[in-house]
């Protein structure tokens, strides 16, 4: 069943943020498309809530729950970002906006850039964490919570092979190649 809501709760978010945008670009009813996109953290509430209803009547902690804290850690770290990041988008496509600054591809910016990406991964891993560690105190059962403890270490590890990942562009630097300034042509603009 866990399994299921966590694939109903993904397919919900891109619905959601498709008909957001749709409504505040194609249809012109940015408060309409603004509520929709709003309704996004509800999906992971509506999974909180059923993987704790799940625990409390009885089921044997899995990987199902622990893949719904993950999945949640997800959605709070990088979810804000990926819907910025359409919504820009969007509004260049359908709303006549610039296009949005594309992010660095070269030097220590883009080193930053990617230890902000980082962040996000960190805050998911920790929200994560306090999840499966509030199942854990929640079951309160030692013999059945070895799963749910396997969770932690797998999100710490993913955010650690992703840090590791990171700082590799502050380490080797890629370089522009002759002729390119290494910034994009939307900050030139700003620039000039």
């Amino acid at each position: 069943m866990i399994v299921a809501l966590i694939a109903a709760c993904e397919i919900g978010f891109w619905v959601l943020l498709a008909a957001g945008l749709a409504f505040r670009y194609l249809l012109r009813m940015p408060r309409t498309g603004l509520a929709l996109l709003l309704c996004e953290p509800l999906l992971e509430v509506v999974l909180l809530v059923a993987t704790a209803l799940d625990l409390k009547n009885g089921a044997e902690p899995n990987w199902t729950h622990g893949l719904a804290a993950l999945y949640i850690g997800y959605t709070v770290g990088h979810g804000h970002r990926t819907v910025k990041w359409l919504d820009g988008h969007a509004a260049h496509r359908f709303g006549g906006a610039p296009p949005p600054v594309r992010p660095p591809r070269y030097g220590m910016a883009r080193a930053r850039h990617e230890g902000k990406v980082w962040m996000g991964t960190l805050v998911g891993a920790a929200v994560a964490t306090a999840l499966l560690q509030l199942a854990i105190w929640y079951v309160d059962d030692p013999s059945r919570v070895t799963s749910l403890e396997s969770w932690r270490y797998a999100a710490w590890r993913a955010a650690g092979i992703h840090g590791l990942v990171a700082l590799s562009y502050a380490i080797w630097p890629r370089k522009a190649p002759a002729g390119e300034s290494g910034v994009t042509p939307e900050k030139e603009k700003v620039h000039r």
